[in-house]
């Protein structure tokens, strides 16, 4: 028993292991040195992403010759994608004063074509890295599970650092009309990310792969309806829990809501039957434990949180879009300067990069000793998220109010104002604020929250967010276009945005953003935080003990 106690010591607890498959040890595997591969990765893949991305509203306008609004809703639906991807090289033209030339039918379709499959890739690509990178700790140990939390920020750091190379210096050549430099640029920031972390292979901690967990999922689903006409006293349950657990498992407490799903657990004579008839493990089918009925309330309680962010994504992606239109028709010149509409960007990326450190050194502790009901405790994630929808709102009514300003100064001859284009930091140094109180909370909410096996799924969660942000994005530009152009109006958001009227879109997102924080506000009350026994490492250590 002691070469089993020193093995745990030496050893994660969290059951996972090194390339061999064997437990991880924990001094010649994952921390840190791994994790900062991970996270110089995720800024490399950033920078390919972006160095398409940020700019590719103007590559339609310009290049393929679309106007505001379609070209916003074909951003916004590549980004829902996550796209980023070599382009074709435009036909003399890219520059704003060069206007563009028809293209054919092949190099349309190889542009669109290269688009959506870099999607494909990137969209398998991020949901997983974060997770991944979490793993490279040990929740069950004390000081990696501070590391762990601390992880997610820097994860999204790293994200935005990333793309910040792109706002600006790719940025700049791709508006002067350089396109085919910044899309390879791209290219080759992707292929350095894949050989960065090929290199970390030797010490990177894995988990073995389990059972799939929709499987699991639907086990729950079945058995519960197939015993929905038996008769339960839901004051004196005797649900049945597996007995056996593998390392690092950790079994959830039951909980009382969904009680229709308790039905999975319960044990009946039919169940009992059909083990000795089987002579070995119940049917999974038939009867499940505890706590695979737990996950599946686990995720059910999730959805009603992640649906009420989506519409979150809706402001967040209008600094792809709107914004850089809105910037584009201001005076954007500094003498002989030519500030490029997307690089306004940069001052978000400055202030994700700001009130990520900000929060961590100064405003987490101070919360944590305002707490007078939980001392040493700081804002949870949920609160951070609901502060988040509220810099949210703050900062669409600041977009508004620029452009009733940039309307103010508009010049009759030229699509485009004398309002300076730097009155827009505030608008972009909000979104960084709430992003950092939105997307770095709601990964630390959703890997926390998700059961064992589930964690990928939770993070795919949240850039689905994002995705559906964009696609309802889309569809909103679209039913405004429809509702506000008339015979003689061009519409809230036309070609020529001196002639219509952007800030009532702002202000509409605002508005929508209020009633969505309303309904955060009730599903975060509903919500009912996961809680697990001790994992069977840390059950036998203290057997030992």
């Amino acid at each position: 028993m002691d070469h089993k106690l020193r093995q745990l010591e030496v050893c994660t607890q969290d059951g996972s292991v090194d390339r061999y498959g064997n437990p991880a040890i924990r001094a010649k595997t994952g921390k840190w040195l791994t994790a900062i591969l991970i996270l110089v990765n995720q800024g490399l893949a950033t920078l390919a992403f972006f160095g398409v991305g940020v700019n590719l509203v103007l590559f339609l306008t310009r290049v393929m010759g679309q106007d505001n609004a379609e070209a916003a809703n074909n951003v916004l639906v590549m980004l829902s994608l996550s796209t980023g991807a070599l382009l074709l090289e435009p036909s003399g033209c890219g520059v704003e004063e060069s206007p563009f030339k028809p293209h054919s039918t092949v190099k349309t379709v190889i542009f669109y074509l290269s688009v959506y499959l870099i999607a494909l890739g990137y969209g398998g690509y991020q949901p997983n890295i974060a997770t991944f990178g979490a793993d490279q700790f040990d929740t069950d140990d004390s000081v990696e599970g501070h590391s762990k939390i601390a992880f997610f920020s820097y994860f999204y750091l790293a994200l935005n650092l990333g793309s910040l190379f792109s706002n600006t210096v790719l940025g700049y050549f791709e508006d002067q009309g350089e396109w085919p430099l910044g899309f390879w640029a791209s290219a080759g920031s992707a292929f350095a990310g894949l050989l960065l972390f090929l290199t970390g292979t030797p010490k990177y901690r894995h988990f073995t792969p389990r059972e799939s967990p929709w499987s699991r999922f639907c086990q729950v689903l079945v058995a519960s309806t197939r015993k929905a006409k038996i008769d339960v006293n839901y004051e004196d349950l005797n649900l049945y829990d597996s007995e056996t657990q593998r390392t690092g498992d950790k079994k959830i407490l039951h909980t009382n809501g969904f009680r229709f799903l308790d039905r999975a657990a319960i044990v009946t004579p039919d169940d009992d039957a059909e083990k000795v008839e089987s002579g070995s493990t119940y049917d999974p089918w038939r009867l499940c434990s505890v706590t695979q009925v737990e996950e599946v309330k686990c995720v059910l309680r999730l959805l009603p949180i992640w649906l009420s962010t989506i519409l979150y994504s809706v402001v967040f992606t209008q600094m792809a879009s709107l914004f850089v239109e809105q910037g584009a028709a201001m005076k954007t010149n500094i003498k002989d300067f030519r500030i490029p509409a997307s690089s306004m960007s940069s001052f978000d990326i400055l202030s994700v990069a700001f009130f990520i450190f900000a929060y961590r050194r100064f405003l987490d502790p101070l919360f944590a000793r305002l707490n007078k009901t939980e001392p040493n405790k700081g804002l949870t994630e949920l609160q951070r998220m609901g502060i988040g929808l509220v810099i949210a709102i703050m900062a669409m009514i600041s977009a508004g109010i620029v452009e009733i300003y940039r309307l103010k100064h508009k010049e009759s001859v030229s699509n485009s104002s004398s309002l300076s284009i730097f009155w827009q930091v505030p608008q972009y140094m909000m979104i960084g604020a709430s992003e950092v109180f939105m997307y770095v909370g709601q990964l630390e909410f959703f890997n926390s929250q998700a059961p064992t096996g589930l964690k990928s799924f939770a993070s795919a969660l949240c850039m689905a967010s994002i995705s559906l942000g964009n696609y309802v994005s889309s569809l909103l530009v679209s039913i405004v276009m429809k509702i506000s152009t008339r015979d003689d109006l061009p519409g809230w958001i036309p070609g020529n945005l001196n002639k219509g009227h952007l800030d009532r879109f702002y202000f509409l997102l605002a508005g929508l953003t209020a009633a969505d924080f309303v309904v955060y506000l009730v599903c975060a009350k509903w919500y009912k935080y996961i809680k697990s026994e001790a994992s069977f490492s840390e059950s036998m250590a203290e057997e030992e003990v």
